[in-house]
């Protein structure tokens, strides 16, 4: 019996031996460092992959809305030039466009008679000594005429006296005749003299008057109105064959001169101490848009009864005739130099991948810019870091670019 279990004893013993054998070979593990070595490559693939395509999605390529010129109008987009402001010292004041008193010519009939020609009307451009309109004169005749025999009564006159001044050389005549002829020219000459400067007064130059004498038939009758200034016809009042009045009081034309205009302010009295000449002045349109900008150059220190106000002049350059006589701005007076920072409207303001931003021009386009905000004041709000004075950014539509931004981003599958 003894025997029998040392056997199965042995037997066991031998199997587990071999079990162990068999284990040992069929894991036998890699070597740490080749497993650490290992697990360092792949760890660079995975890191070499993702930054490439981290690279790829999140590049420095800078997010445009695609818009040409014409499509930006068709949304509305509009454009203005930042500017420093001084936040809550601002007045709005009614403003009124005027023509520059300097540059308007209102041209009245200087003499009666009948309206024969009319070379231009309203919406003409013009310029100073074109002819407008010929008016048949009667009374213009009469002071042609007078002129013709005054010049004609001097030139006798004239050889007279140098007749007698040879005689009286030559103890033919006596010095009393020699004075009457030098006294019937002196009167002739003054007569000529005054005849002239009626046709003067007429506006009538010597271009015209020295050629009087060889006018041809009927031609004594006839008034050129001309034009004084350079500008465009606003204005006429006259028709063929009408009969017109030198003191009618109504002018013939109007010429105005439109490159230069007037913006003059409203000021009431309780903000007069905050306007003066040189004060900073922007003009906008019930939009908010912007049309124009300007120093104050003259503030009137009359106040008018009946509204209380005072006059405050802009003088504004108009080169492409926006700026209509007879429009009502705005006027938003920068009441202080003091303490100007750069504010823009807060509507130009919108979040673009989670940072404030304003879309500036582009030249296929527009893009966001980042930009740090400060205080706001009066629906404006100040930027103060990101855009810079002079810097064109989008006052009107930022929201429209925002939304289009969305949807392109959207489009390429990106999570803006």
């Amino acid at each position: 019996m003894q025997n029998k279990l040392k056997f199965l004893t042995l037997i066991m013993t031998a199997m587990i031996l071999v079990a162990c054998q068999e284990e040992k070979g069929a894991v036998s593990p890699a070597p740490a460092q080749d497993q650490h070595a290992h697990e360092e490559e792949n760890h660079d693939q995975t890191r070499d992959g993702h930054g490439e395509d981290e690279h790829d999605d999140h590049g420095e390529a800078e997010d445009i809305v695609a818009l040409t010129s014409s499509e930006a109008v068709a949304l509305g987009i509009e454009i203005r030039t930042a500017a420093l402001r001084t936040p809550g010292a601002q007045l709005r004041l009614p403003a009124e466009i005027r023509y520059d008193a300097d540059r308007v010519a209102n041209i009245a009939a200087p003499i009666s008679g009948i309206v024969r020609r009319i070379d231009k009307s309203e919406g003409d451009t013009v310029t100073e000594g074109e002819e407008l309109a010929v008016i048949s004169s009667r009374e213009l005749a009469d002071l042609k005429a007078e002129y013709l025999s005054t010049r004609s009564a001097e030139q006798l006159a004239r050889s007279e006296l140098a007749r007698e001044e040879g005689l009286f050389a030559d103890n033919i005549t006596a010095e009393s005749d020699l004075l009457t002829a030098r006294a019937s020219f002196a009167r002739a000459r003054t007569s000529r003299e005054a005849a002239e400067t009626k046709l003067h007064a007429l506006g009538l130059g010597h271009d015209v008057i020295d050629t009087l004498q060889n006018a041809e038939d009927g031609a004594l009758s006839m008034f050129t109105v001309t034009s004084p200034i350079d500008g465009e016809i606003v204005r006429r009042d006259l028709t063929l064959g009408e009969a017109v009045d030198e003191g009618a009081g109504r002018p013939l034309f109007v010429v105005a001169d439109t490159s230069v205009v007037w913006a003059d302010l409203a000021v009431f009295k309780a903000d007069l101490s905050n306007v003066a000449r040189g004060t900073n002045v922007s003009f906008v349109r019930d939009d908010g848009y912007e049309v124009a900008a300007g120093e104050i150059s003259f503030v009137s220190p009359l106040i008018d009864e009946a509204s209380r106000t005072a006059t405050a002049r802009v003088v504004l350059d108009n080169p492409r005739g926006e700026l209509r006589p007879g429009l009502f701005l705005t006027a938003i007076v920068q009441a202080s130099e003091t303490g100007m920072v750069l504010m823009v409207p807060e509507d130009a303001v919108q979040t673009v991948e989670g940072s404030p931003s304003v879309f500036v021009p582009r030249e296929n386009g527009f893009a966001p810019m980042a930009v740090t905000l400060g205080q706001r004041s009066d629906g404006q709000i100040e930027i103060i870091r990101g855009l810079s004075e002079g810097d064109r950014y989008v006052v009107t539509g930022a929201f429209t670019l925002k939304a289009e931004l969305e949807k392109s981003a959207f489009g390429d599958g990106h999570n803006h």
